[in-house]
């Protein structure tokens, strides 16, 4: 589905992490309880293809299908991979005690076309879906992010994403993380609101997905504004 945002856009001074973002050979391992978080790797494919072949997971995305082929499976890995990981920030999920990759996750750009701030998403595989992997992501990056290096600069975002307690003197503004979520997905919405998002509209675009295209979305955005917010 397209995520085109109607609301007017606003340039803001803010921060942002440096771009580009560091090299995947100088990113470390996130460890959390259960989780291995990492860069990804051309050895990732097949996992990856597995991934993208589950049609439940799929069913999320902006055309919700199924890679036709491992070659299009290829093409979503590439910008995780050297040179691409300077523009990406979008980790492997894994297992720590197996190591198997059920998943990835965290931000494709550095801003985004529709909120403006960074945005960050994710997916994992449908047979661990409940067991609160993606919070527990979630938690984890959020705080690996907001460790980047930062530099000064402008961008332009939705005027709506300002919560009334981030602008400070000289309409200079507190820096965000950004999420959408599609209303209906109430697993993702919880996900966002343990990790310390907070929703600050809604709005209704055309869908993209395959045998509903057209049909009205409702998506919701969310922004996340530093660590006395992800706590």
């Amino acid at each position: 589905m397209s995520s085109e945002n109607p609301a007017s856009k606003i340039k803001v001074q803010t921060t942002l992490p440096r771009h580009p973002f560091p090299p995947n050979a100088a990113r470390a391992p996130i460890r959390t309880e259960r989780l291995i978080i990492r860069a990804l790797t051309q050895d990732d494919l097949p996992a990856l293809h597995a991934l993208r072949t589950q049609p439940e997971v799929m069913a999320c995305t902006a055309l919700g299908r199924v890679d036709a082929d491992v070659s299009e499976t290829q093409a979503k890995l590439d910008p995780f991979l050297a040179p691409g990981d300077a523009d990406t920030y979008n980790p492997g999920i894994c297992l720590a005690s197996t190591g198997e990759l059920i998943g990835l996750g965290g931000v494709f750009r550095p801003t985004s076309e529709v909120l403006g701030w960074p945005e960050v998403g994710y997916m994992i595989r449908k047979e661990h879906w409940g067991k609160g992997y993606a919070t527990e992501f979630l938690r984890a990056y959020v705080k690996d992010w907001w460790g980047l290096p930062r530099e000064e600069g402008e961008v332009v975002v939705d005027g709506d994403s300002l919560l009334k307690d981030v602008v400070g003197e000289g309409g200079r503004v507190r820096e965000m993380l950004g999420a959408i979520v599609e209303e209906g997905n109430i697993g993702s919405t919880r996900v966002m609101e343990k990790s310390g998002f907070k929703k600050f509209k809604a709005w209704t675009v055309k869908s993209r997905r395959a045998g509903h295209e057209g049909e009205d979305v409702t998506l919701v955005g969310f922004v996340n504004a530093g660590p006395e917010e992800s706590a």
